[in-house]
Order: structure tokens, then sequence, then C-alpha cells
């Protein structure tokens, strides 16, 4: 029974991720790749409506897109990301070491670490 329940389970989750964001309402946690950058970032459904989404991102960016144009939160400890060291304008590539809301902890591949917010983070 527990393989069952496990692979019906996998498949819920690889269906739901693929169908898009999946916001429905808002204040609902999303992945946008903003203005097109290639790179994920996180923020907040402000406002759903038509078939557009506009996106608070935790870094106080905002932009309105179509919804097939973002995807579900799915950060989660031990996943790579690259996030800006310090604050200074330089993205490195880590290792989500702890995640708590916008605070942020990151293992970097040098060796560094340091605690920060989701706003200075972007994923693949």
């Amino acid at each position: 029974m527990l393989k069952f329940v496990s692979a019906g389970l996998t498949a819920a989750i690889l269906i739901a991720s693929s169908a898009g964001a999946q916001a429905q309402t808002q204040g609902d946690w999303v992945l946008g790749n903003y203005k097109g950058s290639g790179y994920w970032f996180a923020g907040i459904a402000e406002k759903i409506e038509g078939g557009k989404i506009t996106i608070l991102y935790d870094d106080g960016e905002r932009e309105t897109v179509s919804l097939s144009k973002v995807r579900p939160y799915d950060w989660m400890i031990g996943m790579e990301v690259e996030c800006n060291f310090q604050g200074k304008g330089v993205f490195y590539p880590g290792t989500i070491a702890s995640l708590a809301g916008e605070k942020i902890g990151i293992a970097y591949h040098d060796g560094d670490k340091e605690t920060t917010t989701t706003g200075l983070c972007r994923s693949f």
C-alpha cells in the first residue's frame, strides 16, 4: 500500500510542476523569470486576473506577466542556487543550507557561508 501511495504522490507532484505556477489566489509564493533573464526569483502573487499575474518579488521589484511565465516556489534545503554574496552585486553558486520564510542560509561552493534573504538569490 505504501508503494502505491508514494507512486501516486510522485505522479501528482510531476503533473502539478509541469502545469505552470498553480497560483490561484493572491498571496501565493511563486518563482518568476524576471524580465526574461533566464533566472527564477522568489516573489508573491500580488494580483491574479485575466490570465495575468503581478509578482511582487522579494527584492521589491514588481512585474506583470502571463500565468504561464511563472512556476511554483520550489526552493528547499539542498537545492542549488546563486546568491548575491553580502549584497555586493555579484552572484555566486551555492547550496541552500537552511530556509525559514525569506531567511535563507547558503553554503557557497567556495566554502563561504552566509544567511541572507531570498530577495538576494535566484535559481536556474
